[in-house]
């Protein structure tokens, strides 16, 4: 090999170190950014839109509600089209409740307390450079949202791949999705995001009505783990 060839290797390897190096310290500030806006917030208010896709059946299923979010982890989750269901995750406990087939499930809280599960991911609570690998995606057709891909470092069979769309000026999510071991997708956007938003106790209680059978799976010897959010 000449010199010069040797010189011109030299210089590419050396390049393309470089934008690796770039890429990297690039994507480091986007998720620090992001994070420190989601640490300066106690509360917050979204519209969000949800599509569940069965990868095996091609079937897709649409929901439309509202989240409430207070730190440090209290979700309620309020599914309105196109049946009512309500996600909650209180002080002690999880509880999905299914008015039309007055039926609510209660579950430890812990289940909400992994840094991959999808209420920490929505909710900006994820410690993302500890829990995933974090790459940027080149998408030109999203326009001028960020887009990251995240690959957990100890995949589970309901999160193995995870995508997030940040507002760029708020560094806030937009979107999000999540993938399990079989291919459903679960994606989640958000809307009319209101930081700070006035919120009380009483949003985050739960007491099923008269006539409710309740499955609790907290107080079971062999807890069943019901995917949150699906």
């Amino acid at each position: 090999m000449s010199k010069a060839l040797r010189l011109l290797f030299c210089a590419l390897f050396t390049l393309c170190l470089f934008a690796a190096n770039a890429s990297a310290a690039d994507i480091s500030a986007t998720v620090e950014k992001m994070q420190a806006a989601y640490a300066a917030m106690q509360s917050f208010r979204a519209e969000f839109s949800q599509q569940l896709l069965q990868r095996e059946s091609g079937v897709v299923e649409k929901r439309d509600g509202v989240l409430l979010f207070q730190k440090p982890l209290r979700v309620r989750w309020e599914t309105a089209a196109p049946h009512p269901e309500l996600l909650m995750v209180t002080d002690r406990e999880i509880w999905n409740y299914l008015p039309d087939e007055e039926l609510a499930y209660r579950y430890p809280r812990e289940m909400a307390e992994d840094s991959r599960s999808l209420i920490q991911v929505i909710t900006g609570q994820s410690a993302l450079s500890r829990d995933f690998d974090v790459e940027s995606a080149k998408d030109e057709e999203e326009g001028k949202l960020i887009h990251l891909l995240l690959y957990p470092k100890n995949p589970t069979t309901e999160l193995t791949e995870a995508q997030l769309w940040l507002d760029p000026e708020t560094s806030l999510i937009r979107r999000a999705m999540v993938m399990d071991f079989y291919g459903n997708t679960n994606t989640i956007e958000l809307r009319n995001l209101k930081k700070d938003a006035s919120v009380s106790d009483k949003d985050f209680r739960f007491t099923p009505p008269k006539g409710t059978e309740v499955e609790d799976h907290v107080e079971a010897p062999h807890p069943v783990e019901r995917p949150l959010l699906n």
